[in-house]
């Protein structure tokens, strides 16, 4: 079996032939045949079905060429272990039944017991192991963004909720930072143990903290994370949301391989905020791919030679695809970052010698 290995050694900063590409959300409702899927089964119903959760992981890397896979799950499945009974609710999104609002709640959190509770993940991740030739990244939901729907009970626009715990209970708020952050590395780890070659921690509300907030209240947690997943061979990727740009001068010492951007901030800026000490991952607005052609490859050109000014870029969105993306535009688009950027390489490139 031929295996595509560009988006790892993109994240380790390693020369490549062409810039690897992979899409937040890459499975997902743009797709005709997903959504047929969806017609018959609730996401949560997908992910609860091994055979199935991996099909839909792997429709995308066969329509779109992507260099790598996404699993097909959500960031509240772990919290289900915890004792959290939730739903996600079409047009709403997680909605909490008994939202977490004093330190009793937080008590009540049991630790997260994934073999047990969560085998049906872990034996997708072991089936897609298997059948792909791309490397497989497996993904799980920051504490902060966790805690925004515990607290607020569903998806909120100002996390007023969230932020009053935060100030106003801060020993409640750091007891649910450290057990949400031990259910993390718990479930990132039994994720790379059954087969993930790489995780991604999306932090994508984050953005919503001042920098000051976010480096005392989450960025511990963070740091400890990563801190504590350190001794796995694989990339590790710190997404920290939309608006997060005035956040990233605050991660230069974590222990990441990879930072994904939005679009808010380009790469060359997001690079120089972070220190220059990752692989970079990003960052075209995902609503540029209802541009004309000409439009969207103009832009991610652009991004793609700042990409390429030095070792380490993976294209991406800024966040993940929407419902309204074509899986025509997003073949093309595919088809072009790979040709454009294997022609620029091969000239930019230093060949080796042999020895």
């Amino acid at each position: 079996m031929t295996y595509n290995d560009t988006f790892i050694r993109a994240c380790r900063k390693q020369d490549t032939e062409h810039i690897p590409v992979w899409y937040m959300r890459q499975a997902g409702r743009y797709d005709p045949e997903y959504r047929k899927i969806k017609e018959n089964y609730s996401l949560l119903e997908i992910c609860g079905q091994p055979e199935l959760a991996a099909e839909v992981t792997m429709m995308p890397v066969r329509k779109l060429g992507v260099d790598a896979a996404i699993l097909y799950s959500d960031i509240m499945n772990p919290v289900a272990s915890l004792g959290v009974k939730f739903d996600i609710v079409k047009n709403i999104g997680p909605v909490i039944e008994n939202p977490i609002r004093s330190a009793a709640d937080v008590d009540r959190l049991k630790p997260i017991d994934v073999e047990g509770d969560l085998s049906h993940i872990l034996k997708t991740i072991a089936i897609l192991d298997k059948e792909l030739e791309v490397p497989l990244i497996t993904f799980a939901g920051a504490p902060f963004t966790i805690a925004s729907y515990l607290i607020e009970g569903r998806p909120s626009k100002s996390y007023h909720r969230t932020k009053e715990l935060m100030y106003s209970q801060p020993q409640v708020w750091f007891k649910l930072m450290d057990k949400l952050g031990d259910m993390v590395i718990a479930y990132l780890r039994a994720h790379v143990a059954s087969g993930g070659k790489a995780f991604q921690l999306f932090d994508s509300w984050v953005g919503a903290l001042a920098p000051r907030d976010f480096e005392h209240y989450v960025l511990p947690t963070i740091s400890r994370i990563f801190a504590g997943l350190s001794d796995l061979d694989v990339p590790k990727i710190y997404f920290p949301g939309v608006s997060s740009g005035e956040l990233l001068s605050s991660l230069r010492n974590l222990q990441a391989d990879v930072i994904g951007l939005d679009w808010r901030v380009s790469i060359t800026e997001g690079r120089q905020r972070t220190g220059n000490g990752f692989a970079v991952q990003g960052n075209l607005d995902p609503y540029l791919l209802t541009a004309p052609m000409d439009l969207l490859k103009e832009r991610a050109k652009a991004i793609i030679d700042e990409g390429m000014l030095e070792p380490g870029y993976i294209f991406n969105l800024g966040h993940g695809l929407f419902p309204e993306a074509s899986l025509d535009t997003l073949k093309e688009l595919t088809e072009y970052i790979h040709d454009y950027s294997r022609e620029v390489l091969k000239k930019t490139q230093t060949p080796r010698l042999s020895l």
